[in-house]
């Protein structure tokens, strides 16, 4: 069998992750043990699973969040007051089907935004779509966009994010550039 015109066509097709364990197959030499159906499925299993990590790139590229964090490195043995049923609710996500609010609070460095963030991770990983702004920052874009006439489109754009992340951490540079001006 001629394989190149085989590879060009899948990716002619953009079935690269087909085109991909095609070649990985023939490359093995456990091509001829296997059926067609085996062949069609193993094929067909790699460019779903290649779809797959592309898509979940794309959403964790899109939700910008500030910490690559996941729920299953929680430490739950730490003194931070963290009840483990709750957050079990929390992360299999059912609160942001029901589009509920969630605010994380605490004292500074307990780890807020990294649960926030561990949060978003999941909720990605489960095919939703989130987006991480800091406050300041998005009063900012805000501001720009009411002034440049993009206000209602940025409005409907964060009304279609599943999980909208605010972090009210404030960096002393961003204080210090509010307060100058006042005082």
């Amino acid at each position: 069998m001629l394989t190149h015109p085989t590879l060009d066509q899948l990716h002619q097709l953009g079935l690269h992750g087909m085109a991909k364990a095609f070649a990985d197959i023939e490359a093995s030499g456990e091509a001829a043990s296997l059926g067609h159906a085996e062949w069609l499925a193993l094929l067909l299993e790699r460019e779903a699973s290649l779809r797959r990590d592309k898509r979940l790139s794309k959403r964790l590229q899109y939700a910008k969040l500030r910490q690559q964090a996941c729920v299953e490195d929680i430490d739950y043995r730490t003194p931070r007051g963290l009840d483990r049923s709750l957050l079990t609710m929390l992360v299999e996500g059912q609160w942001i089907d029901d589009h509920a609010n969630l605010l994380i609070c605490g004292p500074s460095g307990v780890g807020k935004s990294w649960l926030a963030s561990a949060l978003g991770n999941k909720a990605c990983r489960d095919n939703r779509s989130v987006l991480y702004q800091r406050v300041p920052r998005l009063f900012s874009d805000l501001a720009l966009a009411r002034g440049d006439g993009r206000h209602p489109r940025l409005l409907r754009a964060l009304g279609r994010v599943d999980l909208l992340i605010l972090d009210l951490c404030a960096a002393r540079s961003d204080v210090e550039s509010y307060r100058s001006p006042r005082y």
